[in-house]
Parts: structure tokens; C-alpha cells; sequence
């Protein structure tokens, strides 16, 4: 998955539903639950939606934090499972806890990069011959290093430098010829599996698939050999692969120049100022002893969490993952992150021009997970932007026919740490950027004064919760947040906590918070302008 994409929404349920908000499917306010105690909905909704419900499931009043099983290994890893009988099918989500905030200037784009070594196999999986192997990586990193070198030296000896490279390609060609090409893929395949992927975003490296339950064991095997044992074989080649996918997805796309130069514009010292995918100049000098320190440092057992939802006996996968995991030793901690960025005392812009129809974006600065004010966000993105029936959209887009389109997100580019709400809009013409921008501010003004009418509110409320209900209908879905809130927020639970949260937010909270954060020196803006055809030469 490309890593600006796996990060975009990315707060709560903006994260959660990032393929229903990306849509802003509309809105549909549940008028006749109003005398419904709103935790008995809750309930209800949650024993209905996840699939929980069988014939006993009302007398038993079995909700999500009934079904959820916990159980943590020696070696730190935590192990969350749902039954759900339904079909013979299992979905997985190891999620670990390390994204480009953990990196630093130098080896950006490592994490990223780790997550396509992760696929080219183990010390047993994708080659013929591993020892034979394993003796000319050897040498293709010292050799790699010592061309790094030469090329960093002041004047650069060419002739050494192209003997050195002749000998790489000859280590390479050997190296390549004892490795079986995606025996990893062709494995799952061979047993069933579905949904084979992974992501890496600003702070998880997420890997997923869902299988038929009777081989279980066989992901088990196959994921902690992994864990333990993964190999990075056609490193260089690999490189090569971000390297194109930088150019395709950042440097040749406008809109991913302009995240990039909108998040290295909002952050200055926070590591959130670095792409996922990494700087090119970082991305080419990696070399595999760097990442397989990272890998070391990151990857272990007690940074992880797993999330096994289906057909599943909870017993029994617990003997069967600390047979297979339990072994994997744990490692020391990761340093913490110490960098907090300074508050931002004036407005920031930046222009970025491209041959492509400008757009904007505007940014604020916002709190991250564990603050209260993070929640009032999830109420204000919905109020301004979710669905045809959205202040957004009904001023900007269809009365004043100012934009193509408009939307907004919370928590970019992640949600542990302060982030940003963040609207981005495309004017129509003849409207430029900047008028469209006055239009945004215009509503955004609205909400600091004019007081929200109950019903809006109640609206918002019901379908943030309903957007959290269909997230977790499936096996995949449910397995997801579960390891998302582990990870981010340090336990599951606040997966329900959130919506209490929600339900509790006034008009009084949306207006403080936005006369606190919606304000210009706490503003960034990012605006495309498109490249002036050039005349003929003076």
C-alpha cells in the first residue's frame, strides 16, 4: 500500500473509516432511537452489527468488551481474540508499533522499506540454498558500503568505483540465483489465504490476511519464522522498487508533492515532517546493516500486537501461539520519542507548482490521541465535511459553487502525538484558491459563534456511531481496530471509550475548540499553482 495513503484520514473515525469517510457516504439521522437510553444503544448495536449475536446473545448481554479475549506472552507480545463462528474463516491483523516516527534524517524510509524485505522470505522460505546465500549477502553489504564510500569521498576514484560495481552485479547475479521468487505469496495462495498485504504509516507497520481456520497453524509457523528470521535478500533491488515508487507516487503526482510539502511545512522538529516513503537521498544510502539494526530494534515480539477474529477456539490458539511466538526472544524497548513540536506562533504557507489544476489545503494544529479535545475533532470534521448534507458542502460546493469538491480530516499525519485537522478543497472556475479559502474561514467563524442546532448534533453523533458499527461487521475490520487502539492508544477498550466520549460533546466544546485551535497563527496552508505555459523565447 502506498504509505501517504495509509495515513491520510487518520484519527479515530476518520482512521477507522477511512474507506466510508474518503466516500462521505450520507447521513441518515436515527430520529426514533431517541428515547433509547444511549448506552442501552450502544449495547444493542454492538451485539447486532460485530456478528456477536446468536440465539443467546440478548439473555447473555454479550457486547464487545465481553467477547474479547486478552492474553499477553512472556516476551511481551499481546494476543487479542473474538470468536465469531459465522463461517470457518480467521482474519489477522500483527500490527507493530514503529512507522517514520521512529526514523531519523539519514535512514527516512526505512520502515517502509522494511515492509517490502518483510515479503522476500526467512532463512528457510525463498531460497535454495540459505548458508551458500547468506555468505555473498555478506559481501554484497560490505561491498555496498565501500561503494557508498568512494562516492561520498571529495574526488571520487572512477576507475575503483567501476570495478567495485562490477563485482556487486556479479555477488548480485549469484545471490539472485538462489532465491525462489515470492514462495511467500505462493504459500498463502496454495493454502487459501485472501487479503495478503501490508502498510506502514506514520507509527504502525501492519500486516494482514484473512485464511480458512484450519491453517492457522500454518500462519503461525510461517509469521513467527518472520518474526524471528527474516532474511533481506534483494535489498538493492528493492530499493530500487521505492525508489520508482517515490518518483510515481510523490515527485510525478501533485497531490503528493503537495502533502509533502504541507507536512514538512507543519512540522519542524516533530519526525511527522518526514515522508513515510522516505527522502530519496536516505532511501538510495540504506544499506542492509541499517535496516536489519531497525529491525532489530523495532520488530521484536514485546513492540507487536495480534488480533486473530473468527472461527477460532480461544484455548487452543493461545497453546498454539506461544508454542510457535513464545520462543522469540524480547527486546530491549525502543527509545522513546523525545522531540515535541514547539507551538506555532504565526500562519505558515507554502506554494507548490505543478502542471495540474490547483487546489488547497489548510491545516491546524490540534492535540493527539490522549487529549480530550482530540474526540471534539472527529465532531467537527463530520459537521463540516461528512456526506452532501454537510456545512461544507452545502455552502461552498452547492450554494455558492465556489469548489469541485471539499473535504476534511483529523489526525494527520498520525494520531500518538498533536496532529493536524486538515480541509482540502479544488475551486471551480473561474474561482481561485484564495476566494475559495475565504470561504472556508467563513464557516469555520461559524462554528465559534453561531450555536449548533441539537438536531445536527444528534445527527453527527448517530452516524459517527454508525460508521463505527459497519467497521466492525467484518472479521478483517474488527481485528484491525482492535490492534489499532492497542497500538495508538495503549489499550483496545478505548475503541468503546471513544464512543462515550463522543456522545458526551456539547456545542460548548465545539465552540471552545475551535476559538482555541481553528485561528491563523495556528494555520498552515499549502496551495498548487499550476505552471504558466511559457511563451516563446525573448
Amino acid at each position: 500500500m502506498h504509505p501517504e495513503l495509509s495515513t491520510t484520514p487518520i484519527s479515530h473515525y476518520p482512521l477507522i473509516f477511512c474507506t466510508l469517510a474518503m466516500t462521505k457516504l450520507q447521513y441518515h439521522s436515527i430520529h426514533y432511537l431517541k428515547k433509547l437510553d444511549l448506552r442501552a444503544w450502544y449495547t444493542i448495536t454492538l451485539i447486532i452489527f460485530i456478528g456477536l449475536w446468536e440465539p443467546s446473545a440478548f439473555a447473555q448481554s454479550e457486547t464487545l468488551a465481553d467477547r474479547v479475549i486478552e492474553h499477553r506472552l512472556t516476551n511481551g507480545l499481546t494476543l487479542l481474540m473474538v470468536e465469531r463462528h459465522q463461517a470457518p474463516i480467521v482474519s489477522i491483523n500483527l500490527t507493530f508499533k514503529v512507522g517514520s516516527v521512529n526514523e531519523h534524517v539519514g535512514i527516512t524510509g526505512v520502515a517502509h522499506l522494511y515492509e517490502h524485505m518483510a515479503f522476500k522470505g526467512t532463512k528457510t522460505l525463498g531460497t535454495s540454498d540459505y548458508e551458500t546465500e547468506r555468505v555473498l549477502l555478506d559481501k554484497l553489504d560490505q561491498l555496498d558500503q565501500a561503494i557508498l564510500r568512494e562516492r561520498n569521498n571529495a574526488i571520487p576514484n572512477d576507475e575503483k568505483l567501476k570495478a567495485m560495481q562490477r563485482q556487486f552485479l556479479e555477488l548480485e547475479t549469484k545471490a539472485n540465483a538462489l532465491t525462489i521468487q515470492n514462495e511467500f505469496g505462493l504459500l498463502y495462495d496454495s493454502h487459501g489465504a485472501v487479503g495478503l498485504n501490508a502498510s506502514t504509516s506514520s507509527e504502525l507497520t501492519r500486516y494482514i490476511v484473512s485464511l480458512p481456520a484450519n491453517r492457522l497453524p500454518m500462519w503461525a509457523a510461517v509469521e513467527s519464522d518472520r518474526m524471528r528470521n527474516t532474511v533481506l535478500r534483494e535489498f538493492y533491488k528493492e530499493k530500487g522498487v521505492v525508489l520508482e515508487e517515490r518518483r510515481l507516487r510523490t515527485d510525478n503526482s501533485p497531490s503528493g508533492r503537495m502533502f509533502e510539502a504541507f507536512t514538512s511545512t507543519a512540522f519542524w522538529a516533530h519526525p511527522y515532517h518526514n515522508p513515510i516513503i522516505g527522502w530519496p537521498t536516505d532511501i538510495a544510502n540504506l544499506t542492509a546493516t541499517k535496516t536489519q539494526a531497525f529491525f532489530a530494534e523495532h520488530y521484536g515480539p514485546n513492540n507487536a500486537v495480534l488480533a486473530i477474529v473468527g472461527d477460532i477456539h480461544p484455548p487452543d490458539v493461545i497453546t498454539l501461539i506461544e508454542t510457535t511466538f513464545g520462543p522469540i526472544p524480547s527486546q530491549l524497548p525502543p527509545p522513546p520519542l523525545m522531540t515535541v513540536e514547539p507551538p506555532q506562533n504565526g500562519e505558515r504557507r507554502v506554494d507548490v507548482q505543478y502542471d495540474a489544476e490547483p487546489f488547497v489545503m489548510i491545516g491546524f494544529h490540534k492535540p493527539g490521541v490522549e487529549h480530550p479535545d482530540d474526540a471534539v475533532f472527529d465532531v467537527i470534521d463530520s459537521i463540516l465535511s461528512s456526506g452532501r448534507t454537510s456545512r461544507m458542502h452545502k455552502q461552498i460546493v452547492q450554494k455558492k459553487q465556489l469548489a469541485v469538491r471539499i473535504g476534511s480530516f483529523t489526525g494527520f499525519p498520525g494520531n500518538r502525538f498533536p496532529n493536524l485537522f486538515v480541509i482540502s478543497a479544488v475551486p471551480r472556475s473561474p474561482y481561485t484558491t484564495a476566494e475559495l479559502e475565504e470561504a472556508i474561514y467563513e464557516e469555520l467563524n461559524k462554528l465559534k459563534t453561531d450555536p449548533i442546532e441539537p438536531r445536527e448534533l444528534e445527527k453527527v453523533v448517530n452516524n459517527l456511531d454508525a460508521y463505527l458499527i459497519r467497521s466492525l461487521q467484518s472479521n478483517s475490520g474488527l481485528a484491525s481496530q482492535l490492534t489499532y487502539f492497542e497500538a495508538i492508544a495503549g489499550d483496545w477498550n478505548y475503541l468503546i471509550e471513544i464512543r462515550d466520549r463522543i456522545a458526551t460533546i456539547t456545542q460548548e466544546d465545539i465552540q471552545r475548540a475551535a476559538k482555541k485551535y481553528l485561528v491563523k497563527k495556528n494555520r498552515v496552508v499549502a496551495t498548487l499553482i499550476k505552471n504558466k505555459k511559457r511563451g516563446p523565447a525573448q
